[in-house]
C-alpha cells in the first residue's frame, strides 16, 4: 500500500488567514440604491465581501481577522447609514472550577426574570413613523380636497391650503430631507434623494406661484386633472403634489413594512419555539421518579444557563428547553411545529426529545445532550436566516441596474427640464413633468422583488420541513430533470431488524457468531449495524459486548475490526460459489424475501449469514409517482444486490435501477447522468451517499441522516415524508416564478411611466401613488407564498398488481 503523502504545514506567514462571517443589522436604507452603496463601500476592504438585504434589513459580511467588526460598523457609518452587530444570547461558557449550572448551591443573581431580550425590538421608531403619518394625513387631505374639487374652493383657499401643505412639505418630510442631505455628503442619490426632491420642487413652484406669479390672487380658482393642463397666463400651484407624495410614501412604506414583516414571521414563528426558563434538578432530585418530585427539587433558570449533562424537567404543556435524552417518564411530543410532523412521537427512557417540541403527556426528565447553537432547532434556524440573506442571480441584475438608477433618473428630470423649457413650453409645465419624472421612479420594487419572496418561501418551506440553504439551491433545484434515490433510510424507514441468523456447518454456535457480528458492528452508524447490535442485546441480556479494535469501515460493502482477539468481518456476501454450506442456501432465500444478507467471517472463515429486514416508507410510491408526474425521472442507485434492488424498484415502478453500488460507483453514476445533459439532484442519508451529494447539481439529505450527508447536502428534509421531495420542487418553482414576476412589474412598471412623465402625460400626485403602488404589489405578490399549500400533483395513481408496501428490503 502506497503511504500517503504527509501534509505540508504552512509557514505562519504563509498560512491563509480564515474568513470570518458577521452579520449587521443596518439602518437607513429605503431601496436598492442603498443595498448598492452599503455592499460598494465594504467591499472596498481589503478581503471583505458582503451581501446586503433590503427586506431583513441585515448585511452578511465575510472579513478576514484583520479587518474588525468597528471598521465593518465605521465603514457603513461612513457610507451615511447605521450598523450595529446583530444582537444575540450567546452562551455564557462555564467558569473553571465550577460545577455545571444545574448543579450549583445556593442562589444566583443571573436567576433573576429575564427582561425583553434581543428579539423583542422596540417599537419606538415605528410609534414615531405612525404619528407622523397620522399628521401628514391630517394636514394632507384638505388639501387634496380642495385641490380636487373646484367647487368647494372658496375665496383665498390657496393660503390655507399653503399654510397646511408647509408643514407637510418640512416635517413630515423631513425624514426623506435628511437621509437626501446625508447622501449628498457622502456624493450618493437615494430613493429618498428623488422624493426630497419632488416635495421641494412641488412646494417651491406653490410659494413662488402664489407670491410671484399670481396664484395668490382672492377667488383664484383651479382645475384638477390628472394630465398636466396648458397654461392660462397663471402660475398653477401645486401643493397637492407637496403633500400628496410625501402621503403617499409614507403610507406606503408603513404598508411594505408590514407586508415585509408578514414575510418574515415563519422565521419569528422558529425563534419563539424556543424555551425562556427552564427547571433544573437540583442533586437531591436526580434519581427519584419524576411523579414523586416537588418543585422544591428543581429550580427553574434561564435556558442560557443550561449546560451539557443537566437534567431538567419537562411538565405537561410545556417546551422542551434544548435536545436531549428523556432519562425518566414517558409522553407523547408535539413536533409539529419543528418538523411539519402531525402526528404526536412516544417517548420513553433512552428515547430523544428535540429542543421546542411541547410534552403533550406525562411528566419528563431529561438529559441535556446539546444546547445553543448546537441544537436542532437552532440549526434549522440558522440554515433559515442564511437562506433569506442570499440572492439570486437575476436579482444581482436587478441590484446592479438599482446601483445607477437613481442618479440615472436625475439625469432625466433635469434633461426634460431643460428640453421643455428649450423647446417653449411654460416654465410651470416644464417644472411639473421633471418633478413627476423624479416621484414617479420606483428603485424600491427592484430591491424588494427577490428578498420578499426568498423570505416568503423560506419560511414556508421551514413550516413544512423543508430546508433549502439558499437562492441558489432554490434555482437549481426548480431545475432539475433527474433524481437519483438511495434505497436504506431514503425509500426505506432505516429502521431494520435481524430476521435470521444461520451458521455454518461445524463452525461457530448461533450465539457466539451473533456477539462477535455485534461487537465489530457496534463501531458502525449504519442502520444495519444498529439492528445487529439491538438483535444482540434482546438475545444476550445483561451480557455486554467487548470493546472492538483495529476498526475500519468501508461504505457501501461492511466493517471490519478484532473482537476478543479474532479478526471479524461482516460484509456483502458477493460471490457465493466458495461459501460452505448451508450458507448460500440463506443468502438466497434473504433475497427472495427481500431481506438484506450480510456474511460473518472468522478470521478468514466464513461463519454464519445474518438476514436483515427493513420496510419502505408508506408514502414512498406516492412520493415516486409525484416526482413522476412533476417531469423527473426517477432513478435507484444502491449498494444491495441487483436481486433486492428489482423488487425494490419493482415496487415503485423505477424502471432504471444501478445496484451493488459503491460510493464511487454513486459519485461516477452522477457523473454520467450528467455528461448525458441531466441536471441531477441526489437523494441520501448515509455517510455513502455524502460524495454523490456533492457532486449532484442538488443534494438532497433526509433529516434523519448522517452529519456528514447533511452536509454535503443543499436541501434538508427535517420532516420524515418522502414526499417533501416533491413538495420542495413546487414550492422552488413557485417561488422562482414569483420572483420573475415581482422582476417583470419592477422593470416594466419603470419602463412605462418614466416615459409618460417626461412627455408630460402624468401629473406628480398620481405619479406618487403609482410609486407607492409599485412596492406594495410587489410584496403583495411574495405574501401570496406564505399561504402556498402542497400537494398540487393531485391523487397519486393506484399501484398495480401489488398490496401496500410492508415488505422487508435489503440495505447495504
Amino acid at each position: 500500500m502506497t503511504p500517503e503523502p504527509r501534509p505540508v504545514t504552512p509557514s505562519p506567514e504563509l498560512a491563509p488567514t480564515p474568513a470570518r462571517s458577521t452579520t449587521l443589522t443596518i439602518g437607513g436604507m429605503t431601496c436598492a440604491a442603498c443595498v448598492g452603496r452599503v455592499e460598494k463601500k465594504l467591499g472596498r476592504l481589503d478581503g471583505v465581501a458582503a451581501s446586503v438585504n433590503l427586506a431583513t434589513g441585515r448585511a452578511t459580511v465575510s472579513h478576514p481577522a484583520a479587518v474588525s467588526v468597528t471598521d465593518l460598523i465605521s465603514t457603513v457609518e461612513a457610507a451615511g447609514f447605521t450598523a450595529q452587530l446583530r444582537e444575540s444570547t450567546p452562551e455564557p461558557a462555564p467558569q473553571d472550577g465550577l460545577p455545571p449550572t444545574g448543579h450549583q448551591d445556593g442562589p444566583d443573581p443571573r436567576d433573576a426574570p429575564e427582561t425583553a431580550g434581543p428579539q423583542d425590538p422596540p417599537d419606538d421608531g415605528a410609534r414615531a413613523e405612525r404619528h407622523r403619518l397620522l399628521a401628514v394625513a391630517l394636514f394632507s387631505l384638505p388639501v387634496l380636497v380642495l385641490s380636487m374639487v373646484p367647487g368647494w374652493q372658496f375665496r383665498n383657499w390657496q393660503w390655507l391650503c399653503f399654510v397646511l401643505a408647509a408643514p407637510v412639505a418640512v416635517w413630515g418630510a423631513a425624514p426623506f430631507h435628511t437621509r437626501a442631505l446625508r447622501g449628498l455628503r457622502h456624493g450618493a442619490a437615494t430613493m429618498d434623494t428623488l422624493v426630497s426632491l419632488g416635495v421641494a420642487a412641488s412646494f417651491l413652484w406653490s410659494a413662488y406661484a402664489l407670491f410671484l406669479g399670481g396664484a395668490g390672487a382672492p377667488g383664484m380658482t383651479m382645475p384638477f386633472s390628472l394630465l398636466p393642463s396648458a397654461g392660462d397666463g397663471t402660475a398653477h400651484v401645486y401643493l397637492e403634489a407637496a403633500v400628496g407624495v410625501p402621503l403617499f410614501v409614507l403610507a406606503g412604506r408603513r404598508m411594505e413594512a408590514r407586508a415585509r414583516r408578514g414575510t418574515g414571521a415563519a422565521l419569528r414563528a422558529l425563534a419563539e419555539l424556543a424555551a425562556k426558563d427552564v427547571e433544573v434538578l437540583t442533586p437531591d432530585g436526580m434519581g427519584v421518579p419524576p411523579l414523586e418530585r416537588s418543585r422544591e427539587r428543581g429550580r427553574r433558570i434561564p435556558v442560557s444557563r443550561l449546560r451539557v449533562g443537566d437534567h431538567f424537567l419537562v411538565r405537561p404543556g410545556e417546551r422542551i428547553a434544548t435536545d436531549g435524552t428523556v432519562v425518566a417518564g414517558s409522553s407523547a411530543l408535539d413536533l409539529s411545529l419543528i418538523s411539519g410532523e402531525s402526528r404526536p412521537v412516544e417517548v420513553g427512557p433512552g428515547a430523544a426529545a428535540v429542543g421546542g417540541a411541547v410534552n403533550s403527556g406525562g411528566l419528563l426528565e431529561v438529559r441535556a445532550d446539546a444546547v445553543g447553537a448546537d441544537t436542532q432547532l437552532a440549526r434549522i434556524t440558522k440554515l433559515v436566516e442564511d437562506a433569506q440573506t442570499g440572492k439570486t442571480k437575476v436579482q444581482r441584475l436587478a441590484d446592479a441596474v438599482a446601483a445607477v438608477f437613481v442618479p440615472a433618473v436625475l439625469t432625466v428630470s433635469v434633461s426634460v427640464l431643460g428640453f421643455w423649457l428649450g423647446a417653449g413650453a411654460e416654465p410651470q409645465a416644464a417644472i411639473t413633468a421633471a418633478v413627476a419624472v423624479l416621484v414617479v421612479a420606483c428603485p424600491c420594487a427592484l430591491g424588494l422583488a427577490t428578498p420578499t419572496a426568498l423570505l416568503a418561501a423560506t419560511g414556508r418551506g421551514a413550516q413544512l420541513g423543508i430546508l433549502v440553504r439558499g437562492p441558489e439551491a432554490l434555482e437549481r433545484l426548480r431545475r432539475i430533470d433527474t433524481v437519483v434515490l438511495d434505497k436504506t433510510g431514503t425509500l426505506t424507514t432505516g429502521r431494520m431488524s435481524v430476521t435470521a441468523l444461520t451458521v455454518r456447518t461445524g463452525g461457530l454456535d448461533a450465539a457466539a457468531a451473533l456477539r462477535l457480528a455485534a461487537t465489530v458492528e457496534q463501531g458502525s452508524e449504519h442502520p444495519l449495524a444498529r439492528a445487529v447490535t439491538a438483535h444482540a442485546d434482546e438475545q444476550q441480556p445483561g451480557q455486554p459486548l467487548p470493546p472492538v479494535t483495529d476498526f475500519s469501515a468501508t461504505p457501501g460493502h461492511g466493517v471490519r475490526g478484532t473482537a476478543d482477539g479474532r479478526r471479524v468481518e461482516v460484509i456483502r456476501p458477493g460471490d457465493l460459489t466458495g461459501l460452505p454450506a448451508p450458507l448460500p442456501d440463506a443468502v438466497h432465500t434473504a433475497e427472495e424475501a427481500g431481506h438484506t444478507a450480510v456474511l460473518v467471517t472468522v478470521d478468514g472463515t466464513p461463519e454464519a449469514v445474518l438476514a436483515v429486514g427493513d420496510t419502505l416508507r408508506p408514502d414512498s410510491y406516492r412520493a415516486v409517482d409525484r416526482l413522476r408526474r412533476l417531469g423527473l425521472r426517477p432513478v435507484l442507485a444502491t449498494g444491495d444486490r441487483a436481486a433486492t434492488a428489482r423488487a425494490v424498484a419493482g415496487h415503485l415502478a423505477i424502471t432504471e435501477i444501478h445496484a451493488e453500488a459503491r460510493p464511487e460507483d454513486k459519485a461516477a453514476l452522477v457523473t454520467t447522468l450528467k455528461e448525458q445533459g441531466g441536471r441531477v439532484a441526489v437523494v441520501g442519508d448515509g455517510v455513502n451517499d455524502a460524495a454523490a451529494l456533492a457532486l449532484a447539481d442538488l443534494g438532497i439529505a433526509m433529516g434523519g441522516g448522517t452529519d456528514a450527508a447533511i452536509g454535503a447536502a443543499d436541501v434538508t428534509l427535517v420532516r420524515e415524508d418522502l414526499q417533501a421531495i416533491a413538495d420542495a420542487v413546487h414550492l422552488a418553482r413557485r417561488t422562482l416564478g414569483t420572483i420573475r414576476g415581482n422582476l417583470v412589474w419592477a422593470f416594466g412598471y419603470n419602463l412605462v411611466t418614466l416615459p409618460l412623465a417626461a412627455v408630460g402625460l402624468l401629473s406628480p400626485m398620481p405619479a406618487a401613488a403609482a410609486m407607492s403602488a409599485s412596492s406594495l404589489l410587489v410584496v403583495g405578490n411574495s405574501l401570496r407564498l406564505r399561504a402556498w399549500r402542497p400537494g398540487g400533483a393531485g391523487k397519486s395513481a393506484r399501484r398495480p398488481h401489488s398490496p401496500r408496501a410492508q415488505a422487508r428490503w435489503e440495505t447495504r
